[in-house]
Formats: structure tokens, sequence, C-alpha cells
């Protein structure tokens, strides 16, 4: 199935985080937290403004992002689990 957001929303994959500790713990599945990094799947067209002309995305697809830890909306497409949300819950672009 192909899914494609609409106007600045964005799909997102979770990159995983560090198994470890810095001091070389390993943390237990149950007790990580979910990562706050992903990477951007696909975007929307970009919202309009009150004139009726679209609002460029400052993301595009493939770009790896940090966005809010309560940000977005879970989905599943295909069996993978995926996230949407508005382009303003993101943070920023990491180089």
């Amino acid at each position: 199935m192909s899914f494609t957001p609409l106007h600045d929303r964005v799909l997102v994959r979770r990159i995983d985080g560090d198994e470890k500790t810095a001091g070389g713990l390993i943390i237990p599945d149950n007790a990580k937290e979910k990562p706050q990094e992903g990477e951007v799947v696909s975007v929307g067209a970009g919202a309009k403004d009150d004139a009726g002309a679209r609002i460029a995305m400052d993301v595009k697809a493939g770009d790896k992002i940090l966005f809010g830890k309560w940000s977005g909306t879970e989905i599943k497409i295909d069996g993978e689990e995926l996230m949407i949300m508005k382009e303003s819950d993101i943070l920023g672009i990491m180089a």
C-alpha cells in the first residue's frame, strides 16, 4: 500500500536508539524510551496560506529529523510501524 500525507503532514520512520548506556550497560527492551529521532519517508504538498498559495515544506524524504517526545500519531502500514505528524512538530533536521 502506498501512503501520501496531506497538507503539512510528514510520514516518519523511527530510528532505534542505542542498546547500551555510556557506561556500557545493556538496556532491556521494556526499559527503553521510544526514540525521538526518525527518517522522513514522505511529505505532503504543504499547507496553504490565507491567499491560497502553497507554503513549501522544509523537510524532504530521506531527511534525519528530531521530533518532540509526544509528537505525532503512530500508524501501521504494511506491517511497519510509522508515525504521521505535522511539520511543526519537527524540532530540526540532523546533519
